[in-house]
């Protein structure tokens, strides 16, 4: 990275990344998002 401004940036990127696109099978394929919506929801 060349700047903390951009490691900051790729950081919340993949996070938001972690919670909203990336399945999981310990959640039965379900992203973290989508568990808690389904959680919330109960």
């Amino acid at each position: 990275f060349t700047s903390k401004k951009e490691l900051v940036q790729m950081i919340r990127h993949y996070i938001h990344y972690y919670n909203t696109r990336r399945v999981q099978r310990n959640l039965g394929v379900l992203t973290p998002m989508e568990k808690h919506e389904l959680y919330l929801a109960a």
